[in-house]
């Protein structure tokens, strides 16, 4: 008897543990969208922001690897909308991916659509958000994909957290988009940069809008980051704590131990945090938020969001952000790079690798077809005659592919493609490397130096006998 009941314990563990590994079954997972105007407040400004169900950021997509996806969404404001899911792989659906007048034509006010697409050979995080002119500046949100396959983490995960970046611009953003197409320079720069929608205590009136995360000493949390922000490179870092990058953009990577991480807009970046630290009686360690600039002479925010791991995660407990007033900048600011470190941001970029195992493999092809150069640039172009122009020396920002740069067609590709429109100004011969060679990968003509004393720091930026004098402190 005692025999056949270790035997019976014996088959109800196994059983269990192959249950435990069974993943879920492909399914139709179903979400309902709706755009709407909400008021909402931060920086002591309140106005009208688009949000996605009243929320900001948006509500947070989860299905599984293989599941079907239907998302109905309604337009209830009174201009034109649509959504992308970016990074999901529209196979053979892609009037689902949702740019506006190029693979969708857009939701019509007072309209709905239900976009239907399938999650095939992905899983991590991506995300959702706007494909409208500059509505994804707050419509937007996660999308998780969860794996058949045990995560390749060794780690026990006690936690997933989605961390969305954010900017927070007190004015209207259309009207700031608006502007800079007129006057051809930057657009004006956002107020603020925001954790989870919420600034943090080093802008004005903002402790109150501080993300904290709770979180026990000892455990593994896994953080979904998402750059949702419209302009700016970011870098990222939790004071006294290391980040291990395991997933890049829905792909997994060997783990990469950083003390910071950068991330460009619309990348995502997965990393494990451990609460290995012994907190102050606060309980509190800075999450820190910061631009990484690439291009001095271009407009950029240079303040930093702080949000916080809070140690002190008793059940019903309030929790409060330390004012900044009593604890040090460089506390707050511990393991964040400054916003000209390029080579922080070389070295981690060149440190990450695929994982490369036999169940998540790197399939690179072997063998190359075509071979096609694409370079993206920036370029200033001569003001239009009879026109003002505020971009730098007096001239018009531009960017391009190839030196040639967009313009707008008077007719939607959609609508040439379906009426076979040849005379839309559409053609087939873009150029498959850029008009002049030079080493793309080099220095660039645009000699820059750095200077830094404490916080004031200068830049002198050369181009031939052109030069440009810019001074600047780290807002806090």
């Amino acid at each position: 008897m005692a025999s056949f009941t270790r035997l019976l314990l014996l088959l109800t563990a196994l059983c269990v543990f192959s249950l435990s590994w069974v993943p879920a079954r492909a399914a139709t997972r179903r979400f309902r969208f709706n755009v709407e105007w909400k008021s909402v407040t931060r920086l002591c400004h309140t106005k009208p922001l688009l949000t996605v169900n009243g929320q900001y950021p948006g509500p947070t997509i989860a299905v599984h690897e293989g599941d079907s996806v239907e998302i109905k969404v309604t337009n209830s404001i009174s201009s034109n909308t649509t959504l992308h899911w970016h990074g999901i792989r529209q196979l053979r659906t892609g009037w689902a991916d949702g740019p506006a007048y190029i693979t969708q034509c857009p939701i019509r006010a007072g309209q709905t659509y239900t976009y239907t697409f399938q999650v095939i050979d992905q899983r991590g995080t991506l995300w959702w958000h706007s494909h409208i002119f500059w509505q994804r500046a707050s419509v937007n949100g996660a999308l998780i994909i969860y794996p058949r396959m045990p995560y390749p983490f060794k780690q026990p995960i006690h936690a997933e957290v989605p961390i969305i970046f954010g900017e927070w611009w007190n004015s209207d953003v259309d009207e700031v988009e608006k502007e800079m197409m007129l006057s051809g320079a930057g657009p004006n720069v956002s107020d603020a940069f925001t954790i989870n929608g919420l600034p943090g205590p080093l802008y004005a009136c903002s402790a109150k809008d501080t993300f904290i995360q709770p979180v026990s000493r000892g455990k593994t949390y896994l953080l979904r980051i998402i750059n949702a922000g419209l302009n700016n490179e970011m870098f990222f870092a939790v004071a006294n704590h290391t980040l291990t990058v395991v997933e890049v953009d829905a792909t997994y990577t060997k783990p990469y131990a950083t003390r910071a991480i950068m991330i460009t807009p619309g990348q995502t970046t997965s990393v494990l945090l451990t609460a290995d630290q012994i907190p102050d009686s606060s309980g509190m360690f800075a999450m820190s938020l910061g631009p990484y600039v690439t291009a001095p002479i271009f407009p950029f925010d240079n303040s930093t969001a702080v949000g916080f791991l809070n140690y002190k995660n008793k059940r019903g407990e309030k929790m409060s952000p330390p004012l900044s007033s009593t604890v040090p900048l460089g506390a707050l600011l511990h393991n964040l790079p400054d916003v000209l470190d390029t080579q922080f941001a070389t070295r981690f970029c060149t440190s990450l690798r695929s994982l490369a195992t036999s169940k998540y493999p790197c399939n690179v092809p072997q063998t190359i077809d075509r071979r096609v150069v694409s370079t993206v640039g920036l370029q200033l172009q001569d003001c239009p005659a009879n026109r003002t122009c505020t971009g730098y020396d007096g001239k018009r920002f531009f960017s391009s592919m190839n030196n040639q740069s967009f313009v707008r067609p008077s007719t939607a590709i959609l609508q040439s493609y379906y009426y076979n429109r040849k005379e839309s100004g559409y053609t087939t011969d873009f150029s498959e490397k850029p008009p002049a060679d030079f080493d793309f990968t080099g220095v660039s003509r645009y000699q820059l130096t750095w200077e830094c004393e404490v916080d004031l720091g200068s830049i002198t930026y050369q181009q031939e006998v052109l030069r440009y004098q810019l001074t600047f402190t780290r807002k806090v």
